[in-house]
């Protein structure tokens, strides 16, 4: 079995991170981040843009409960749909802002728990979710 090591997130530059690493040597496993964007709007079909100017596409999941599976991919401005799928705007909220560190509010005034946010080989994913008392 590889001998696992945990690393505080000093390393990868973010403080309150915690590093995984497998081996001697191999690149990361997964790096749990707790410094969430601040803000994700929307900019385009299944695009949010957070405050650093990073790209995120979204994936709806609805099983049982509304889940939003976020992923930052760099996507050029050009790229970006000019319009919004009205089914997007229908069931996502156009905005997204970070409230008390662990929720993010929309402009609906629900709430979104962070159920997960990692960096995985480099790409980073979180998973929202909505809260039953919005």
């Amino acid at each position: 079995m590889d001998d696992l090591k945990l690393i505080s997130g000093a390393l990868s530059g973010s403080p309150s991170s915690l590093l995984l690493l497998r081996g001697h040597g191999r690149a990361p496993v997964q790096v749990h981040l707790t410094l969430h964007p601040k803000c994700l709007r929307i900019r385009g079909l299944s695009v949010y843009e957070d405050e650093k100017h990073h790209t995120w596409l979204h994936l709806v999941m609805d099983t049982g409960v509304l889940q939003v599976q976020l992923c930052q991919e760099a996507i050029p401005s050009g790229h970006m749909g000019l319009t919004i799928s009205p089914l997007t705007l229908s069931t996502m909220p156009w905005m997204w802002t970070l409230h008390s560190g662990s929720k993010y509010v929309d402009p609906m005034s629900r709430f979104w728990r962070i159920m997960h946010h990692v960096k995985e080989n480099g790409v980073e994913e979180m998973k929202l979710e909505l809260m039953d008392d919005s």
